[in-house]
């Protein structure tokens, strides 16, 4: 029985225990990753260049795009949120897919018809277009479906392929480690595709086919995600992880005059190997938060009660739950920044891009969005490099078998991300100095090549291998079993606040720097700003963050799970 059915509680598609054999693995996961291509496709060819319609066919300006696109961006990391409480709680991963597909499918699908129907799409007399209130709505309307529906799918799919693998057997627990590496592999095939091919077939062909084509490859993710069906293994909910976090504390406020015994032992547990929280295994205790621990304090009044109140007396599993979510918060926090940095590449890495020359031959203009192609590129090469060539590498000098712990693996993107802004920083301190020696100020083109741009590009990638691909390990590894989906969305939060941050930063600099009629750092006219004073406050931001995080890091306990789940 053991050996033919998996041990951490999931079940198959019919809701009977999953067997080992028949489902999971890499078997279950070609189906996930292929799925997860099409759906970062579909979502990356709508937003690669999505600053450049908003900024030329709903006629903004520089700032206002920029805003638009980290708000809208920000938005897309925080839905999250929503579909992992109702995947951890109610539906289980599986079924919240399933149901946001729709949402997401209805926004892809009106944003197609804003940019191709007569009436919905703005009138355009060359270069100049003019958006109504009522077209820019639908726009926007359109936008926020596809944040709402991206927010089911978000936090599911890596938990989702992460489920496939048993964690109390050492096998398939190898192979998890793997599966974040590939998952992140095969999300930047697809954004490849997007910010090669589609992006220039938006720039050339023109804006319908351009957000027709994700269209049609969402609705293929979708398809090849059901017809996985019958191998995957799902995860039961364990019910509302707030609820049970809320016990928690009530109870201990309840019992904060109560005395904590000196032998952890005696904390209330069930004597179960199972834990009493459906689909989790027991959490062991730890000697941290232990205002906490009071929660499961057994008092004389707990014992005569029949039935035991959880708003009164919690299990340590419980207590432990709500400990392991404040203990990820600082590595959550520290992760804001880095995405603040990663958020540029959307928006004033393209600005950028636009003032330079971006001609391939006599014939070819490269859309300067087009440039995120490089950061792909290097994720593909870093990635599978990190697997097959880092990892081996490091275990040599760690021992670790993961070749570095998470927390060192994020660490090394953090300093890595730093070297991007110093080297957009100094590719614009050049590109600044051509404009003033040539007085240059009102052309539209400096005559220094796009491609000088790669190195900013690279950077970012790789740091991304690290940091990104760490946190979704960290995330999901460390999470309680049945608050997966909950820490995932967590992590992505990150996103959308570094976003955010992007849009408090350009506010407040733009609002700074052009007072008393100046142009600022972040001008319409680039040529007379100075993007590279942008570029030196990130860089510094990201270097003071680097060193909280070392503190951070270094201060973090793993925790530790024991027994099988429910």
């Amino acid at each position: 029985m053991d050996s033919e059915y998996t041990q951490d509680g999931t079940l198959d598609i019919h809701k009977k225990p999953a067997n080992k054999n028949k489902t999971g693995t890499w078997k279950a996961c070609r189906f996930i990753l292929v799925t997860e291509c099409c759906e970062r496709l579909a979502y990356y060819g709508m937003s690669t260049n999505l600053v450049n319609y908003i900024e030329k066919h709903l006629s903004m300006g520089n700032v206002a795009a920029s805003n638009s696109v980290t708000n809208w961006s920000g938005t897309c990391y925080a839905t999250p949120l929503i579909g992992a409480f109702l995947a951890d709680a109610y539906l289980g991963r599986y079924w919240t897919i399933a149901s946001f597909v729709v949402i997401y499918i209805c926004g892809m699908t009106l944003l197609t018809l804003s940019a191709s129907v007569p009436g919905l799409t703005p009138t355009c007399h060359g270069e100049n277009c003019h958006a109504t209130e009522f077209q820019i709505a639908i726009t926007f309307i359109a936008l926020y479906l596809i944040a709402l529906g991206t927010g089911g799918i978000k936090p599911c799919v890596s938990s989702f392929g992460a489920d496939q693998f048993d964690d109390t057997d050492e096998e398939e627990k190898e192979s998890k480690s793997s599966f974040f590496n590939w998952f992140y592999f095969v999300i930047n095939v697809g954004a490849m595709f997007a910010s090669s091919v589609l992006v220039w077939i938006q720039m050339n062909v023109g804006w319908g086919w351009g957000f027709g084509v994700p269209t049609v490859a969402m609705a293929l993710a979708v398809l090849l995600f059901f017809a996985g069906s019958s191998f995957y293994r799902l995860q039961k909910p364990g019910g509302s992880p707030i609820t049970r976090m809320l016990q928690v504390i009530v109870a201990s406020f309840r019992k904060s005059k109560v005395k904590l015994p000196e032998d952890d032992s005696l904390l209330y547990e069930i004597h179960d190997a199972e834990s009493s929280i459906q689909g989790s295994r027991k959490l062991e205790h730890t000697p941290k938060l232990t205002f906490f621990d009071k929660a499961a304090v057994e008092t004389e009044t707990d014992n005569k009660e029949a039935t035991k109140s959880a708003w009164k007396l919690c299990t340590v599993t419980q207590v432990e739950e709500l400990k392991a979510l404040i203990g990820l918060l600082p590595v959550w926090a520290s992760g804001i920044v880095f995405a603040a940095v990663y958020s540029q590449m959307s928006t004033v890495f393209v600005l950028q891009g636009n003032t330079m020359d971006r001609s391939m031959g006599p014939n070819f203009t490269i859309p300067s969005a087009s440039l995120a192609l490089f950061d792909i590129l290097s994720v593909l090469f870093w990635t599978p490099v990190y697997d097959q060539l880092i990892v081996p590498l490091a275990r040599k000098f760690t021992g670790h078998e993961r070749g570095f712990t998470q927390l060192q693996r994020i660490g090394i993107g953090l300093l890595i991300s730093i070297f991007s802004m110093v080297s957009a920083g100094i590719l614009e301190v050049a590109r600044l100095s051509y404009v003033r020696t040539h007085n240059l100020y009102d052309a539209e083109e400096v005559p220094m090549s796009i491609f000088w741009q790669v190195p900013q590009y690279f950077f970012v990638g790789c740091a991304e291998v690290f940091t990104f691909i760490g946190q979704l390990e960290f995330f999901y590894d460390q999470a309680p079993d049945a608050m997966r989906s909950l820490c995932s969305a967590l992590a992505l939060t990150t996103v959308a606040l570094g976003n955010y941050l992007s849009t408090l930063l350009v506010t407040v600099v733009t609002k700074v720097t052009t007072t008393g009629g100046r142009a600022g750092w972040i001008a319409d006219n680039l040529n007379r700003g100075h993007l590279d004073y942008y570029y030196w406050l990130l860089a510094v931001l990201s270097f003071l963050n680097f060193f909280v995080y070392l503190w951070i890091a270094k201060s973090y306990t793993y925790k530790k799970a024991t027994g099988h789940a429910l």
